[in-house]
């Protein structure tokens, strides 16, 4: 079963997140609020995807997905969990930003779905195999 971190600075978003991935198969290991409860969180669990929210109210989600993949191959964690941005703006309001980040893709909140996360993760997988 998929393991997920679900980072967001709405508990409304968190519930419902962790309820609709949770009926279709992805176990959400954890929730945080913040980028030092993220970053706790993702060193804890280690989750097998972490989804983040772009904009963390006063902190940027970017930021906190460099942040957690810099923290990677230190103990216990060999390497960063593969990171999908959400939010609840469109795609485009943020492709170079995206782009320049360390997240594997982006996926808006409304199309939030087991089905969507397992595809990024696996086109992420078939992208470093032909590296």
């Amino acid at each position: 079963m998929l393991r997920c971190l679900l980072v967001d600075d709405s508990p409304r978003f968190l519930d419902a997140a962790r309820g609709l991935l949770e009926g279709q198969g992805v176990a959400v290991v954890g929730v945080a609020s913040n980028s030092a409860d993220a970053l706790l969180r993702a060193g804890e669990l280690l989750p097998d995807v972490t989804l983040l929210d772009i904009d963390l109210g006063g902190e940027s989600g970017l930021e906190l997905a460099r942040r957690l993949h810099g923290q990677a191959g230190r103990a216990p964690a060999p390497a960063p969990a593969p990171v999908i941005l959400i939010s609840t703006h469109a795609e485009q309001d943020y492709a170079e930003l995206i782009a320049a980040s360390p997240a594997i893709g982006f996926l808006p909140k409304t199309s939030l779905s087991a089905d969507a996360i397992r595809g990024l993760l696996a086109a992420h997988r078939d992208g470093d195999a032909s590296s």
